[in-house]
């Protein structure tokens, strides 16, 4: 009765998509795979350890689906190398992905209560702030279950302070910084093959206007304007994170307006500005995966990418939760001193950035992690 109750109310609700990324496609069988990059360091916490001789299970469930190249196919990772580094015996999961359309949305909760009903899981992932409603629900429901959240702040105060929840955030700001820096370096270099330094415009492509990519948005023209006040940053809103053609016509449209150097926040929507990129001979920064590996034929649009390190918190809060360390009922956000944000630096970012910008970048990211730059944020903290 509980689930068909909630299958009731959510086909009355129009929730909006997700916080960042969703393909839209049917509902594949659920799946396991990828790779992962280093955990951050760990945390203290406090419960107790996975119990000896029993395989610890964790239930993925993505309100979008696999194959964004961004957003849940960095937590499929995370989960996918622990996997493999400890072994399926000691740790398993399954992802269920449950698709990001209109369409979708109400099926949402009732999965949620039946993966709590059919109690075969240690923990149940999900993230975006779609699923804060459903996920209050579920823990109130289902007390003994636990619950890991990701990417968006969890009202424990405001849902009766439930201790089966632990809430992981990013700070997208402090990565977005760093691109918003590079951008506009870009934009003013005209070494740079196919930049316009007169223009000094630099875009922004947003999935949805929430919290969170206003918090990428924050970063972006903060980094932006500390190189040089008189950037321009032009930003366009997709309206939701599956729509890569109203990406491309967006991003289009501002590269045809001055903008040479873009940055897409838009989950599969933001491929369409990758794609315009290509089109255009302009550039666009990449977001929650390395894009530019990803996406072969497009590398030479994408001079680097932001990474929100989902699989990198996940993995290291499974790990913390098989030796008792972590603390449910908590949150934390992981910045760059704790390895949840980065931007990848590897061959293909030396080729496609001076040495000068990659110079003033490391001196940037050193300035934050030690506190001597504060970066401006949309989210209270």
């Amino acid at each position: 009765m509980k689930k068909v109750l909630a299958l009731l109310l959510a086909m009355t609700m129009a929730f909006s998509l997700t916080a960042c990324g969703a393909k839209e496609e049917g509902n594949p069988a659920p799946a396991e795979g990828g790779e992962g990059t280093e955990a951050p360091a760990e945390a203290e916490g406090g419960d107790e350890a996975a119990p000896a001789g029993k395989g610890y299970k964790a239930a993925l469930l993505l309100n979008g689906n696999l194959g964004d190249k961004s957003f849940y196919d960095s937590a499929n990772a995370g989960l996918t190398r622990l996997k493999e580094e400890l072994g399926a015996d000691v740790f398993d999961f399954k992802v269920e992905q449950m698709g990001g359309t209109d369409q979708d949305q109400p099926k949402w909760e009732p999965t949620l209560l039946d993966y709590c009903d059919s109690g075969e899981y240690d923990v149940i992932i999900m993230g975006t702030w779609q699923m804060a409603d459903p996920l209050a629900k579920a823990a109130a429901e289902y007390p003994d279950q636990k619950f890991m959240f990701f990417d968006e702040q969890f009202d424990f105060a405001g849902n009766g302070d439930p201790q089966n929840i632990y809430n992981i955030l990013y700070k997208q700001n402090e990565v977005s910084y760093l691109i918003g820096a590079a951008a506009a370096m870009m934009t003013t270099d005209a070494s740079i093959e196919g930049i316009d330094p007169a223009t000094k415009k630099i875009g922004f492509l947003g999935g949805m206007d929430n919290a969170v990519i206003n918090d990428f948005l924050k970063g972006y023209e903060q980094g932006a304007h500390d190189i040089d006040p008189d950037i321009e940053v032009v930003t366009a809103w997709v309206g939701d994170f599956v729509n890569s053609a109203t990406g491309k016509e967006l991003a289009l449209a501002q590269y045809q307006n001055g903008v040479d150097v873009g940055y897409n926040v838009a989950g599969n929507a933001g491929l369409g500005q990758i794609e315009a990129a290509g089109d255009t001979g302009l550039y666009a920064f990449g977001v929650d995966s390395d894009q530019a590996a990803l996406l072969p034929d497009y590398a030479d649009r994408i001079p680097t990418s932001a990474l929100k390190n989902v699989g990198n918190s996940l993995y290291r809060a499974i790990k913390l939760d098989l030796e008792g360390q972590l603390t449910y009922g908590t949150t934390e956000v992981l910045g760059f001193a704790e390895g949840g944000v980065e931007i990848v630096k590897d061959a293909h970012y030396e080729e496609m950035l001076p040495e000068n910008i990659r110079t003033k970048l490391e001196e940037l990211e050193k300035d934050i992690i030690d506190g001597k730059i504060v970066v401006d944020t949309a989210i209270e903290r």
